[in-house]
Order: C-alpha cells, then structure tokens, then sequence
C-alpha cells in the first residue's frame, strides 16, 4: 500500500528521507553513503548511473531505491541487438481503423531501470538523450510527454570487459551522479554469506513515498537556501576546472547548477534549511569524474580530489 499524498510538515518529510535509506540497506547492506548520494540525484530531479564490475549489487540498489520511492517503474536490459523502438515503441498498423496506432515502449513509466546500458550500441544509447533532458520523446515527429517524475537508474559494466559500448560525452552528462558501488567489507560480506540482505529480500522493500510526495519534496529540496559564500565556492570550482592542464574540457554551467541541486538534496536530508560547503564536497565526486576527462593519466588523484585540494571554500 502507498503512502498517502496528504501535506506533511517539512521536518517529517526530510525525517521520510532518512528512512528511505535506512529502508534501502536492508537489502544493499554497508552501502548507506552511496544509498544516500543515489537518494540525492532522486530528489534533486536528476538521473543515476551505478558504474562497477557485476555482482556488487548495482541493479538490486536501483530495483529497491524504486521500490522504496513508490512509483511505477519497469526494468529493460540492454542487450548488443536492440533497436531504439524496443524502447520508446512503434506504431502499428490497426487493420480495423485503417491508421497507424501508436504502441509506447517502456521508457514511459516513472522510473526506468536501464540495466548495463552501455550493452547496446550508441544509436540505442542516444535514444535516451531526449528523455532524460526534457522528459519527452519525439516519434515519427510527434511529441509526447513523460511522467513529470519520469528519471533514469542506469547500470553499466566497466569498458574493458567484453560486449560493452563507451557511453558517448552527451549522455554521460545526463546523468547528475556516477556512482561505484565498491566490494563490501568483510563483515557485511559475512553477513550477506549467512543469508542477510540481497535480493532475496526484496519483496519486504515497502513503498515509503508516492508520486506527489517526491513531487512536494523535490520542490523542498528547491527552496533550501544557498548562501553567496557557497555560490562563490562552486563557481571557483567550475572556473578550475575550466583552467586546469589536467584536464581536456572542464565543468559546464549544467553541472554547476545540478551541483547546487545536489547540494541542497544533501542539506535536506541532514534536515538543514541552508547548504554548507561540505555539502558540495559529500556530492562532487560523483558529479565531476565522469564530466571531466584527464589530459594526462600521470596524477593518481581523482578528478575530484585535484579541484578539492586546490580550492578552499
């Protein structure tokens, strides 16, 4: 059963978010810090891709972070011999009016689970490009609209293994955050061997919000408030970025902006009205590695870490 819709005061929705997470590790065990920054890209209105090698629990983070939003969502593996029409659909001819009816694919629902996205070849991958910007798909020159919570949890294997497609630059900046799952540690991976969390615990991941409900918290996460000290911290990140031989190109004014939008999705769930630079710093890795390519692989600190060291808020 969903949650209701009714207004809820601030607090006990921001107190709703912590228990999205705590709801999520139930099954994606010692993974709270990416459970959150996932929760993060969810309320700040963008989407996610969870980047590893298979088996660490990437699609069972996305089928329960779902799940635990409440919504509509299918799930749709990528495969080397699909077409874009296998997902946003075709139209078929109706024999009885006589017309071409319109089938949709998949990608109408409110969340998509796109599952090793970068198994299909690019002209498949660039059917997303206009979803996942303006929550809409262009077929046969009509236009029509996606579900106003409409985002993308994508999973995808590293491109040194067999079978995988580099996801090309446009699309990758799509996606607010990039996040690695990582091995667990050896006691959470004790637990998962005696039977503990996974995917066999899925059907108890209970729906915790609706619709309407991300809808009024996302228009939360909006109102918090950035101070122009922050603001002057994120620019100088930005223009670093843009300057620095390290890298080939450097942050565009959409990341900056959905690096503020981060942000605030950070504050909100530490139940703050305000942002803090730290803030900044718990969501720019995931935001910054994936749009900033390296000039030179001779510095074995992240993207990341070169801007954080070298400016101070």
């Amino acid at each position: 059963m969903q949650a209701p819709t009714t207004p809820q005061p601030a607090p006990e929705r921001q107190a709703r978010a912590l228990s999205i997470i705590c709801e999520v590790a139930r099954v994606v065990m010692g993974k709270e810090t990416v459970i959150r920054q996932a929760l993060c890209s969810v309320l700040a209105g963008g989407h996610l891709l969870l980047e590893d090698v298979p088996g660490l629990g990437k699609t069972t983070l996305a089928h329960a972070l779902a799940r635990c939003l409440g919504l509509q969502f299918r799930r749709l593996q990528f495969t080397a011999d699909m077409l874009p029409a296998d997902i946003l659909g075709v139209s078929i001819f109706d024999t009885q009016t006589r017309e071409f009816r319109f089938q949709p694919g998949p990608i109408f629902t409110q969340v998509l689970l796109a599952d090793e996205i970068n198994r299909a070849p690019p002209k498949v991958q660039s059917a997303l490009l206009e979803a996942m910007e303006e929550r809409q798909v262009t077929i046969e020159g009509k236009h029509y609209a996606l579900p106003e919570t409409f985002f993308v949890i994508a999973t995808q294997n590293p491109a040194h293994q067999q079978g995988t497609y580099p996801l090309p630059e446009s699309q990758l900046d799509r996606f607010a955050l990039v996040l690695a799952m990582g091995y667990p540690d050896p006691a959470v991976e004790r637990a998962m061997l005696q039977g503990h969390g996974g995917r066999a615990h899925m059907h108890e991941i209970k729906p915790l919000l609706d619709a309407g409900e991300l809808m009024q918290m996302r228009q939360a996460v909006r109102r918090v408030f950035v101070a122009d000290r922050v603001i002057n911290y994120v620019q100088q990140l930005l223009q670093a970025s843009r300057n620095m031989p390290e890298f080939t190109t450097g942050l565009s004014p959409r990341a900056g902006l959905m690096l503020l939008n981060l942000a605030r999705a950070w504050a909100y769930i530490d139940q703050r009205d305000h942002v803090l630079p730290d803030d900044v710093k718990a969501v720019f890795k995931g935001l910054s590695e994936h749009r900033l390519p390296r000039s030179t692989s001779s510095n074995a600190e992240s993207s990341a870490a070169l801007l954080l060291n070298r400016i101070t808020p």
